[in-house]
């Protein structure tokens, strides 16, 4: 079962990372999205069919888990859970992501979420935040309840790290961005640096806003996310 929460468009904001960087192992974005050839918009596959008893992966996020301005279906959660079905590691999904959503936002609604019992937590949160200049202190005492919440309810923490844009100060930026691998390490958590990688300041991988991914940058954030999913997913089948 898929859940669909309702999106407040309030100004959204992404975490830029800067240049290329390698490709993730395993999946590419290439494999996971494409547009059809002289199609003038990128075709997206259907959902697939998953079984009732696979695990659950909630998806606690902003704009850039809600897909922002493109078909949820393309967006980095379901183009993931396309892939990890494909290649037969499926997950049923709930896709909470809110656009314009802060660490905040995120922590007055886990509760709620977490009645859905999932078995992964992938937290996608803290841009807003950033680029709104929060005290840092604060954010990271909002993440720390996060992940611990969603630990205390059972569930795996994948924690996705967030890259703020230079032009916010270097001092508050490297302060900012060093609480993720901080708690990661704090927690016992799973930890993606950067999911952004490859995204942010990339040509063709940004819309012409400048804030959020088009399908080929969602499909490089979901190449960037699975391996540590997947690492997820296979340690819930070994128990």
């Amino acid at each position: 079962m898929r859940f669909r929460l309702p999106s407040t468009l309030l100004l959204a904001c992404a975490a830029c990372s800067r240049g290329e960087e390698p490709e993730p192992r395993g999946l590419t974005p290439e494999a996971l999205a494409r547009p059809a050839p002289g199609a003038s918009a990128p075709s997206v596959p259907a959902e697939p069919t998953v079984p009732a008893d696979a695990p659950l992966v909630l998806f606690l996020g902003d704009s850039l888990s809600a897909g922002l301005h493109l078909e949820e279906r393309a967006s980095f959660p379901h183009v993931l859970q396309r892939a990890l079905v494909a290649e037969g590691r499926p997950f049923r999904l709930v896709n909470a992501g809110v656009s314009g959503d802060t660490t905040a936002g995120g922590l007055a609604r886990l509760d709620w979420l977490l009645k859905q019992a999932p078995d992964v937590l992938v937290i996608e949160l803290g841009g807003n935040d950033g680029l709104r200049g929060q005290p840092v202190a604060a954010v990271e005492e909002r993440m720390r309840a996060l992940v611990t919440r969603g630990q205390a309810a059972g569930a795996r923490v994948l924690l996705l790290g967030v890259q703020l844009p230079p032009s916010l100060g270097r001092e508050y930026v490297a302060e900012f961005e060093a609480l993720y691998p901080r708690l990661a390490a704090e927690l016992g958590c799973a930890f993606v640096p950067h999911f952004l990688a490859g995204v942010g300041g990339v040509a063709g991988m940004m819309l012409d806003d400048g804030l959020h991914p088009t399908p080929e940058g969602h499909a490089r954030i979901a190449a960037t996310v699975a391996p540590a999913l997947r690492a997820l997913l296979e340690a819930l089948e070994q128990g």
